[in-house]
């Protein structure tokens, strides 16, 4: 397969998932032959946020985020809190996140998923890292403790982004990027059709969130990074503009942000 000529980043997957264990050097070839330069992979608790790094380390175009799931908040220990700060400083880690709320299956309560969230937005601006929120069902009260802690000098990307045009205005006042996953191309995803045809390019962000929503043709199968130019051609179709639009746009919005340039790298992906 020929390499292509556009260039995407793929700012949310993780590949530090049993989904990618058999194969990611593939995975990784098949993204680099899509046009994908750089992939984040990103942290839900202390292992996962262990693996994302060394990941990072093996791999030119990985680059690492760190941090708790909403998801694992009540398991969540003092030893935890200590070994992401620890990995915050490794080399090649971009971000912090994904930290947030998630009310639809609240496998933690609300309250500690609260005492969680604000504790890690608090760490992350210590440590000058742009925070990955992930919001599920849970738009008020995640725009609340982002507010309370707010100024976010590394910057901030709503992740997955679920919400309408006027939570995405509220977003956007915040200064954050919004990234755009492959729910995009279902037909059902009429709200979010409106968000990705709307803002602004520059505060736009692309993801993939492999092993998950994996977008048309392929959803029902496992969701990999080279997969995020169907995301991209789709946001294209329906703001109007070309593909090789939305990608530069959106890498360059990543660069913005987690600053892989600046980044030195020894092995060959």
């Amino acid at each position: 397969m020929t390499k292509t000529t556009i260039n995407l980043t793929d700012t949310h997957c993780h590949l530090d998932m049993d989904a990618y264990s058999a194969d990611l050097d593939l995975v990784l070839d098949r993204a680099a032959n899509a046009g994908v330069d750089a992939v984040v992979t990103i942290g839900i608790d202390a292992k996962s946020s262990q693996q994302a790094v060394l990941l990072a380390q093996r791999y030119t175009r990985v680059y690492a985020a760190v941090g708790i799931h909403p998801h694992d908040a009540a398991n969540t220990t003092e030893e935890d809190f200590k070994t992401i700060m620890e990995l915050a400083s490794q080399k090649k880690v971009v971000g912090y996140g994904e930290i947030g709320l998630d009310y639809a299956k609240k496998y933690s309560p609300k309250t500690i998923q609260q005492q969680v969230f604000s504790r890690q937005l608090q760490m992350a601006v210590e440590l000058n890292l742009p925070v990955i929120i992930h919001d599920r069902e849970a738009h008020e009260d995640t725009l609340c403790l982002l507010k309370e802690h707010a100024p976010y000098p590394a910057g901030g990307i709503m992740h997955c982004f679920s919400g309408d045009m006027s939570f995405a205005e509220k977003v956007l006042e915040l200064g954050f990027f919004i990234s755009i996953p492959g729910i995009v191309t279902f037909k059902n995803a009429a709200s979010l059709h409106e968000v990705a045809a709307t803002i602004p390019l520059t505060a736009m962000l692309i993801e993939t969130d492999g092993p998950f929503l994996t977008p048309v043709p392929f959803r029902g199968k496992r969701n990999e990074p080279a997969f995020i130019v169907y995301t991209a051609q789709k946001i294209a179709d329906l703001a109007g503009i070309s593909l090789q639009e939305v990608a530069a746009a959106t890498t360059a919005n990543a660069q913005s942000i987690f600053h892989f340039n600046e980044l030195q790298s020894s092995h060959a992906l």
